[in-house]
């Protein structure tokens, strides 16, 4: 092994000190995840005692996670090393997993089956906000779909429904383009309003699954099938404007919630700049971000293995959309109820 050396006692003493330190949070986390598993299991017995209130057992299952995300936060704040975080995040994911793998919810999250963080069927249960699993996974389950973004994400759909709403009622035969569709869940919930507007929507994703489901669902639907277009695409390359326009030509609403969460700034900025150019006059770009002001990003990054999101405020996204060259004059800003979603309406 190497011997370090120091060129005075100063800095060997501040090294030791940060390595103390470390090293006393590690503790503190693993004491603290030690007692979490206690906690969860003898609420594991409990659940199936037929004398239990099932909101005394919640409320317990709450108070757990809520102790636990306390000290997730203050690990991060004592060890600022970005690279031990993410270790100590994988081994609390490891030492919890028998017990909370029992969370349909919380397991999907932490292994991606789709391949990617925050795919169409998770969404899909945080939108229909019914627990899956059974015993103590059904209690889980409920604080997964309880937890602040869980709501935002519903609360975010219902909001883009309603401005969808708004667009078609005031276009006649407008052209709109959905990137990173999902599920389309608002799209079709907004049927009788295409149908009479005579929208005609392409929806983009990359995942063939997603697009598969939804073109399923528009079976069940009044919609026209050939006013509602799936493309297998990714977003990724719409950064380019010429192509854009012999890919998908100019728009009336162009639309996106979630998927500007996972982009870094410069790629964002580039991506935001092409599609405001693709809007005919009068057209709008409808931007959903989520605003780390208003909720706390540990849950999904420790109990879960969903940190693809970027931490982003209001301040973040004026500066990237004044950088994508929208005016300030173009956009309009609306928050769902809970605040912790903000949407940008920019209008060309």
């Amino acid at each position: 092994m190497q011997n370090l050396t120091y060129p005075n006692e100063e800095i060997k003493g501040n090294v030791l000190f940060v390595g103390e330190e470390r090293e006393r949070y590690i503790t503190i986390l693993d004491s603290a995840t030690e007692r979490f598993n206690k906690q969860i299991k003898e609420i594991e017995k409990r659940c199936s005692d037929p004398a239990e209130n099932p909101g005394e057992l919640l409320d317990a299952i709450v108070a757990a996670f809520t102790e636990m995300t306390d000290v997730f936060e203050e690990f991060e704040q004592g060890v600022l090393d970005k690279q031990v975080v993410k270790d100590a995040r994988v081994r609390f994911r490891e030492k919890t997993d028998s017990i909370l793998s029992k969370s349909y919810c919380i397991n999907r999250a932490r292994t991606w089956p789709q391949g990617y963080q925050g795919d169409y069927k998770t969404l899909e249960i945080i939108y229909r906000n019914t627990p899956i699993s059974e015993g103590i996974g059904y209690y889980l389950d409920r604080y997964m779909l309880s937890t602040p973004l869980a709501i935002g994400v519903r609360e975010r759909i219902a909001k883009l429904r309603d401005l969808l709403e708004e667009e078609l009622a005031d276009r006649k035969n407008p052209r709109v383009l959905d990137i990173a569709c999902g599920s389309c869940r608002e799209v079709f919930e907004l049927a009788p309003d295409i149908e009479e507007s005579g929208a005609r929507f392409t929806c983009i994703d990359l995942d063939s699954d997603a697009l598969n489901f939804a073109l399923n669902r528009l079976g069940y639907t009044d919609i026209p099938s050939d006013h509602i277009q799936f493309l297998k695409y990714n977003a990724l390359r719409m950064f380019d404007h010429e192509l854009n326009m012999e890919e998908f030509g100019m728009q009336d609403v162009i639309y996106s919630v979630g998927y500007f969460d996972y982009l870094p700034d410069n790629f964002l900025v580039k991506l935001l700049n092409a599609l405001y150019a693709l809007l005919n006059p009068g057209g709008k770009l409808i931007a959903a971000f989520k605003d780390v002001n208003y909720y706390k990003p540990q849950p999904y990054q420790w109990i879960a293995d969903w940190d693809g999101f970027l931490q982003r405020t209001k301040d973040d996204f004026d500066r990237l959309l004044k950088q994508a060259g929208i005016p300030d004059s173009a956009l309009s800003v609306t928050r769902v109820r809970s605040e912790m979603i903000i949407f940008y309406t920019a209008t060309k």
